[in-house]
């Protein structure tokens, strides 16, 4: 008994046989599929390879098999002061890659055209006259969005949010959330119709679901005594590269949601679904400061906040709580991690991914880059970026799925 349970060797012939087969004995089916689950940092790699190799990588079936697979680990694309730089840090392989693919349409220039939404395999740039470019930035594939035409000029644009679908093809659409609260309304372009539909009006809601908070008008700004006597006016940092901040979900039951802060901080759910919105209540008083951003991870909405009090700083992670109607905290970094940032008047920009939260902090005096495990409550801190021995700083970052399929 004892020695049928041992594993047996194999023959000298299984061993000549194992040794002689390679990947030039599949099939061309077969070759594509096992290329398709190597990681897209190897698709331009394994082009140089052999002609075979490279003529699978250029097929269309290659394409598909590669569509196939159910996900990929992110790259964060990384937002510049400059916004001339096309650099990612790929999750997988922790490291940063330089993209030499991502080519606009001509008259545009990098500096003219910044990130302001992503899903799937796609990023999407609105240009200076405000119109919308989507672009695949592994292959450098673009695709310029029919102009954009608001009801009014003086409109506000709070949330610009990219959803994509996967079938034989990528389709995805663009939403917009415009307007001064509480007169608030939105727009959809679909790429299956390569139109934008009609704006539709959000109705405040005011039934018992509706979280009826110590809302403030939006266009006031509070001023406050500090302990030293000063009079200090509250504010909610925000990086430019990220004035949109805004997430967009579709729940279990079917409802599509769109998130986004509230110049004065507050997080604002959008309904498209039954086509309302509310506001949820505040997570600090409005004559706080802080720095506050909102994510998506695991088909959820969370915020991110940076905050201090009494002497300390704190970096916590909260979800709300539906059934208490209140905030609850899920993960706070360690404290000899955030009081490094005590008084350095940081601005956080965060983008989640699965069960990770991608985060920059940003302060005249420090610049880091950290990644938030949820699942375990890991707080790591990535190397720094270096590029022709210069040592790069970001601004923010926009999670997407390396996809070389994925067409505009």
């Amino acid at each position: 008994m004892e020695h049928s349970l041992k594993r047996k060797c194999p023959e000298n012939g299984d061993n000549l046989v194992l040794n002689s087969f390679s990947l030039d004995d599949l099939n061309e089916d077969l070759l594509e599929r096992v290329l398709s689950w190597l990681p897209t940092s190897s698709f331009f790699r394994l082009t140089s390879v052999c002609k075979r190799w490279k003529s699978a990588a250029a097929s269309v079936s290659f394409k598909l098999a590669c569509s196939h697979i159910p996900s990929r680990d992110p790259w964060f694309l990384m937002v510049s002061p400059s916004l001339n730089q096309s650099i990612v840090f790929d999750a997988a392989e922790n490291s940063w890659k330089k993209l030499n693919h991502l080519r606009l349409p001509l008259e545009d220039s990098n500096i003219n055209c910044m990130p302001v939404a992503a899903s799937g395999g796609l990023v999407c740039y609105r240009k200076l006259s405000g119109n919308f470019v989507v672009c695949n930035p592994v292959t450098g594939s673009c695709s310029e969005l029919p102009p954009l035409h608001f009801p009014s000029e003086n409109q506000p644009l709070n949330a610009v949010v990219m959803s994509t679908t996967f079938r034989d093809q990528i389709s995805y659409k663009i939403v917009l959330v415009f307007g001064e609260l509480p007169n608030l309304m939105f727009k959809v372009y679909d790429s299956s119709s390569c139109c934008w539909e009609e704006e539709t009006a959000l109705r405040r809601e005011v039934d018992d679901n509706s979280i009826g908070c110590d809302s403030i008008d939006d266009d006031h700004v509070v001023y406050f005594l500090s302990k030293a006597g000063t009079v200090v006016a509250s504010s909610m940092q925000r990086s430019p590269s990220k004035q949109y901040s805004s997430v967009i979900i579709t729940h279990k039951d079917g409802q599509e949601m769109v998130y986004f802060l509230s110049s004065s901080g507050t997080v604002v759910a959008c309904n498209l679904t039954s086509r309302c919105f509310f506001e949820y209540p505040r997570l600090l008083p409005v004559f706080s400061e802080y720095s506050i951003d909102i994510v998506e991870c695991g088909g959820e909405m969370l915020v991110v906040l940076l905050s201090e009090f009494l002497e300390s700083t704190s970096l916590r992670v909260w979800k709300y709580d539906d059934p208490n109607r209140c905030w609850q905290q899920i993960a706070a970094m360690p404290a000899a991690m955030s009081q490094e940032w005590y008084g350095k008047k940081a601005d956080i920009n965060c983008v989640g991914s699965g069960n990770q939260i991608f985060i920059c902090l940003n302060s005249p005096e420090l610049c880091t880059y950290i990644l938030c495990d949820l699942a375990t409550n890991n707080w790591t801190e990535l190397p720094k970026c270096c590029m022709n021995g210069e040592v790069m700083e970001f601004m923010s970052a926009f999670s997407f799925e390396p996809r070389i399929e994925a067409c505009v």
